[in-house]
């Protein structure tokens, strides 16, 4: 999505925008129904990106449509609406903190703690941990899913490749 945002806000190039758009929303949209942590997040993003109002360009309501669609044909695993709210929750507060020049002036620290979305990070590693514990407990902890801790590494390298992404456009096209 970093590769859409950049080609619309960057060179304002609508339909490569849409075009990679769309190839992340059948992405994400196979991964979220063939593995509930991915939808956990996915989804968390999507509930984050839409109350904080950053669906701004026609490049994400066509990658939002794409995605609906394919989660409504394809099937949507059952989701526990405390984990999922958690990540969405997660995910609206770094939608707020990003690119937020009065959170950013007030200390540097925040700055990179929101330009890097260090909340949801946060959350996952939080759910990945108490995924971990509760392995070795017969019963459940709490009234929540918590996510494997491999959800966790393989969430890292999602973000990686999103800031890589972004590093490698700005070398590319600057």
């Amino acid at each position: 999505m970093k590769l859409s945002d950049d080609e619309y806000d960057e060179k304002s190039n609508k339909i490569i925008a849409i075009v990679i758009g769309i190839l992340c929303a059948v992405a994400i949209a196979y991964l979220s129904v063939n593995n509930i942590d991915a939808s956990y997040i996915f989804i968390g993003i999507l509930i984050g990106s839409l109350l904080s109002f950053k669906i701004d360009g026609i490049h994400h309501i066509v990658t939002l449509i794409t995605f609906l669609l394919l989660l409504f044909i394809w099937g949507v695993p059952s989701l526990n609406l405390a984990t999922l709210g958690f990540c969405g929750a997660s995910a609206l507060i770094d939608e707020l903190g990003n690119d937020n020049e009065k959170i950013y002036k007030k200390n540097k620290l925040f700055k990179v703690f929101f330009e890097y979305r260090f909340t949801m990070k946060i959350a996952i590693f939080i759910l990945a941990i108490l995924g971990f514990i509760q392995s070795f407990i017969i019963f459940h902890i709490a009234n929540i899913d918590f996510l494997s801790f491999s959800t966790f590494f393989y969430f890292l390298l999602f973000e990686i490749s999103y800031e890589f992404a972004g590093f490698t456009f700005k070398k590319c096209f600057s």
